[in-house]
């Protein structure tokens, strides 16, 4: 099968599930709080559960530079399979849990065995696609995630049918058998982790990880990405957790009703970004080495107008009207992230500067979920998805200002450097 010319787009396939079930099982503990709270008091306190979505977040954000560089250097394949197996073990183990700190430890380790995903998926694909693809392969791939997200929010009303307990189990249950299914059908690109050989040189010697750490932050560039994703993650993580709740109280909606409507808004809304941005970019690209950036900018600029408006809307057309401008521009931006990396950090190295970003923006997303937590004990929490429309803003400057690659893949200017060094 790995040798067939469509292997490819069966990779993304097969990631697509893994990143389905990567966000499901993470996703879905938001939307069944109070399913859970009648089991465990603790979980009816607004911030004691800020800190339960929270320490998920970081604990992943802090592990995922360590799993990008690891990536970077052993075999994605094996760390997608293990991955995959701990975090649904653990979402097995939750329907076992009887108070807070167990949920607590067991929503650590899905941050760390979650943290092992990301980095190595994006950059398989990325090196299935070179070039021609890459933005729609990317999206197709993130589409998992939003579709995770929005099967996430019946997480209430399937819980309230059987029980939170069973629900735990039964996708862990579906998780570990996927798991073992990709031993056998999920193969590693060729060539990943060996040396890197310039035309008509010998291969050099494989990095250091402080080699690897230094020509990555050594690039201006990747400052300017690493801002405008955290600065992404901060409302991209405040929809994930508390959309469902401001849906409720906005709205005066059940959570029944209240979670699938915020989730499949923005997950639908985002798959449509994600079919419309993708294309556009690689269509985009082959005339304008700075397409993907424009296409990503025109993403974060519809984003901004869409929070104010899903902050302070009561009426359920314009708050649905809001979450659907949010998902489009969510969508085209999140399809370009690492197709926009790729124009600046090279192959051996991009799990691993993944990592980084996914690290900055998931504590971002931590620190902001702890934040609504406790901020909606003294003020609206419509008025904090507004606020975060303002700091999109500067992040959309600095995207257009700074960023400007000289080819689309920064292998391709390697190469050209190095043959103009041995001229």
């Amino acid at each position: 099968m790995k040798n067939w010319k469509s292997y490819p787009w069966i990779v993304v396939g097969l990631l697509w599930v893994v990143a389905l079930l990567n966000y499901l099982d993470r996703q879905m503990l938001s939307t069944m709080q109070q399913n859970i709270a009648a089991d465990i008091a603790a979980l009816n306190n607004a911030e004691a559960f800020g800190a339960l979505m929270a320490i998920f977040l970081w604990v992943y954000g802090i592990a995922s530079p360590f799993s990008g560089a690891v990536a970077d250097r052993v075999s994605r394949k094996w760390l997608i399979v293990g991955s995959l197996g701990v975090w649904s073990a653990v979402t097995l183990a939750m329907g076992y849990a009887t108070e807070l700190n167990e949920l607590m430890v067991l929503r650590g380790i899905m941050g760390i065995s979650e943290a092992l995903y990301i980095p190595s998926a994006l950059s398989l694909i990325a090196d299935y696609f070179t070039g021609a693809g890459r933005s729609l392969a990317v999206g197709l791939h993130m589409t998992g995630l939003y579709c995770g997200q929005a099967l996430g929010g019946f997480g209430s009303l399937v819980a309230t049918t059987w029980s939170w307990q069973a629900t735990f189990h039964w996708f862990g249950i579906i998780g570990i058998a996927y798991a073992a299914v990709l031993i056998f059908l999920l193969h590693e690109k060729e060539g990943h982790s060996a040396p890197a050989r310039t035309q008509g040189t010998a291969p050099k010697q494989s990095e250091s990880v402080a080699r690897s750490l230094a020509a990555v932050f050594s690039t201006a560039a990747f400052w300017v990405i690493l801002f405008f994703f955290a600065s992404s993650s901060i409302p991209g993580w405040a929809t994930k957790n508390w959309l469902p709740t401001l849906f409720r109280d906005n709205l005066s909606l059940p959570m029944e009703w209240a979670g699938p409507l915020a989730t499949l808004t923005i997950a639908l809304s985002s798959f449509i970004g994600v079919m419309v941005g993708g294309p556009i970019s690689d269509r985009w690209v082959k005339r304008n080495v700075r397409g993907r950036i424009y296409t990503s900018a025109i993403g974060l600029a519809m984003m901004i107008p869409a929070l104010v408006l899903i902050g302070l809307a009561t009426n359920a057309w314009l708050s649905v009207l809001a979450g659907l401008c949010f998902g489009i521009g969510y969508g085209m931006f999140d399809a370009n992230n690492m197709p926009i990396l790729c124009q600046f950090v090279s192959s051996r190295r991009r799990a691993m500067a993944y990592g980084f970003m996914n690290s900055l923006g998931v504590i971002m997303g931590a620190i902001t979920t702890q934040l609504l937590g406790a901020l909606t004990e003294s003020m609206p929490l419509g008025y904090c998805f507004a606020i975060m429309g303002g700091i999109l803003l500067l992040a959309l400057a600095l995207q257009l200002l700074v960023l400007h690659p000289t080819h689309d893949d920064a292998d391709d200017a390697e190469r050209a450097l190095a043959i103009q060094e041995e001229i």
